[in-house]
């Protein structure tokens, strides 16, 4: 082999030795830092709240026509969840009758900045009663209601907290 095919060669490993260094250093760091993603990520869900609000504005009107017969359930029905503890205290998404995703995940509803949290972490979504369902999407440290760890999609009680890491969730009137 030729003095100058070495050298190319030499110069190539050493190319995909620094972009592997490179790229594991990227992991490390968001790993302990966390992304910066999840920070837009919050301004994200408040200009996108608006456009979702007139998207789901259909489906409420599907779901207005059966419990005609049940207007009990649609009076005493959440019309919010409420982020009470955690780094998202106070933060409020209106109850529309669309799916709400919860995780470390930037297209998430409500993004968590939250070690605990895994990125597609839980979802809360309404069945065709009118009560709202909370199911842990397979998640490493669990999604809890009322202090006991989910392992079916469960009913939410009006009130009830959600814990998912250090982050409390309520459906609200």
């Amino acid at each position: 082999m030729s003095e100058l095919t070495l050298t190319v060669m030499r110069l190539g490993f050493l190319a995909v030795l620094w972009l592997f260094v490179i790229v594991a250093v990227q992991v490390i760091r968001s790993d302990l830092f966390g992304t910066r993603v999840t920070q837009r990520g919050s301004r994200r869900d408040a200009s996108r709240q608006q456009p979702a609000a007139r998207q789901a504005a259909p489906p409420p009107q599907r779901q207005q026509q059966p419990p005609s017969s049940g207007g009990r359930q649609r009076r005493g029905a959440p019309t919010k969840l409420v982020v009470s503890e955690g780094t998202l205290t106070g933060t409020t998404v209106a109850l529309q009758g669309q799916t709400i995703t919860l995780g470390r995940a930037h297209d998430s509803t409500i993004v968590l900045d939250d070690d605990y949290a895994s990125s597609r972490h839980a979802r809360i979504y309404p069945d065709r009663d009118g009560q709202w369902i909370v199911e842990d999407l397979g998640s490493t440290n669990g999604t809890y209601l009322d202090r006991s760890r989910l392992t079916t999609p469960t009913p939410v009680p009006l009130g009830a907290p959600i814990r998912i890491g250090k982050t409390v969730i309520e459906l609200r009137k």
